[in-house]
This record gives structure tokens, C-alpha cells and sequence, in this order.
């Protein structure tokens, strides 16, 4: 609950006084996060579409793709919208300023600190080290990580000539995010496809958002690529491998 809450920070920081910053998050923290929580992790009618509407093993999320990213991520989307752009963000001409990193350092470490937490997040949601397996969603967490940082890299130095290294760290969060629901259900050569694709739609969000719905997300992250991962439901047959059993 406490990611999900903070994760609207990266959008509206420096545009929202506190009171309105707290009560945000009394939001996320009090309604929308327990409810959507419960109807996939606490027993809910998500959790139960696999016997109420025969689709296998009905809604999956391991770890929090949706239930704790996409929160966030929707709910940042939604307050960026309400606040409008940073002064400066758009030009007279209405086209896009660029408000470079003060401190790409910074940038970097934190990214590689953010990967070292979410082998808690993603690991860590076996709640018992005891299980091997738990190594299988260690490799896939990295796996999809580097995945996305290249991905994300490469397409932009295809489109803008240069490679970016602030992209190639909103790349990894983006594999990040994306890894986080399938990280127990899917292969090694699957978690660097889905990383690779959330790579590619971190560096289209961006675009998107300054260019086409003029929305100012200084962190164009998490509510697009969450859409990547393999969150949702495992229709019958479909050949699909679980490794382990899907929490509840």
C-alpha cells in the first residue's frame, strides 16, 4: 500500500500543497487500494473469475503489476491531468520543453537502488525463502529489467539519434513493473519479452503524453507498462506452464 501511495509522487511533486498531498493518499491508503486489493489478493470476484466464469486460473497478479503499480500509476495519471504542467513544460508554439535531469548520478543510483528493493518486492512476496523457486523470480525480476533498459535505450538512440540515460533508467523501472505480476508464472525467454516490450512503451508513453494528450508526468511510468506483463486471465488450454501455485 505504502508503493502504491507513493508512486503519485513522481507526477505531482512540486505542483500540489501538502493538505492536498495527504488527503491523496488517505485515499489510495483508506479506499482504493484495500478494495481492489481484496478483490484480487483477499478472495474477491477477480480472484474467482477462473471458477465463476471457467477462465483457468482467473485473475493472477503475484506480486502487484496491477494491484499496487497500476494503482498507482492510474491515480498519478489522473492528478497530472487535474494539475496541468509544470510552468515552462509547453512553449508558445505548444510544443514540449525537455526539463533535463539535474543530476544524472542521482538518477542512475536510485534506479539500481530501486532494483536492488524489488528483489523484496518480487522475491519476497513467496513469504518463505525456504522455496527454491523463489531464485526462478529472482533471475525473471533481472531478466526483465535489463530487458527493458535496452529496449527502451536502443528505440530511443533509433529515433532521436542519441541513446538517453535517463530512458534507460525509466526502461529497467518499466521491466520492473512489468515483471511484477507473472515473475512466479513465466520463463526466463518470457521475462525478457515482457521487459522488452514495457522498455518500448515507456519510451512511446512519453511521447504520448507530451505530444498527443499534452500531459505533464515527469515519471511516464507506471500506469502504461504494467499493461505489458502477463497480468490477467489464464483461459483454459491455453498452454501456458504455471510454476507455482497462484497466491490468493
Amino acid at each position: 500500500m505504502e508503493t502504491a501511495g507513493y508512486i503519485i509522487v513522481g507526477a505531482i511533486c512540486e505542483r500540489i500543497t501538502f493538505g492536498a498531498f495527504l488527503l491523496c493518499e488517505i485515499f489510495i491508503g483508506a479506499v482504493l487500494y484495500p478494495i481492489f486489493g481484496c478483490w484480487v489478493w483477499g478472495g474477491g470476484w477477480l480472484s474467482q473469475l477462473g471458477t465463476t466464469m471457467s477462465l483457468g486460473h482467473g485473475y493472477v497478479d503475484f506480486a502487484g503489476s496491477t494491484v499496487v503499480h497500476g494503482i498507482g500509476g492510474f491515480c498519478a495519471m489522473a492528478l497530472a491531468i487535474i494539475l496541468g504542467p509544470r510552468i515552462g513544460k509547453y512553449g508558445p508554439d505548444g510544443k514540449p520543453r525537455a526539463f533535463p535531469a539535474h543530476n544524472l548520478v542521482f538518477v542512475v543510483v536510485g534506479t539500481f537502488i530501486l532494483l536492488f528493493g524489488w528483489m523484496g518486492f518480487n522475491p519476497g512476496s513467496t513469504l518463505g525463502a525456504s522455496d527454491l523457486r523463489i531464485s526462478v523470480i529472482a533471475v525473471n525480476t533481472n531478466l526483465s529489467a535489463v530487458a527493458g533498459s535496452a529496449s527502451a535505450m536502443f528505440l530511443w538512440y533509433y529515433l532521436f539519434g542519441k541513446p538517453d540515460v535517463s530512458m534507460a533508467c525509466n526502461g529497467m523501472l518499466a521491466g520492473l513493473v512489468a515483471i511484477t505480476a507473472p515473475c512466479a508464472f513465466v520463463s526466463p525467454t518470457a521475462a525478457v519479452i515482457i521487459g522488452a516490450l514495457a522498455g518500448v512503451l515507456v519510451d512511446a508513453g512519453v511521447l504520448f503524453n507530451e505530444r498527443v494528450i499534452k500531459v505533464d508526468d515527469p515519471l511516464s511510468l507506471h500506469g502504461f507498462h504494467m499493461t505489458s506483463s502477463c497480468v490477467g486471465m489464464d483461459l483454459p488450454r491455453s498452454g501456458r506452464r504455471l510454476l507455482v501455485t497462484p497466491r490468493r
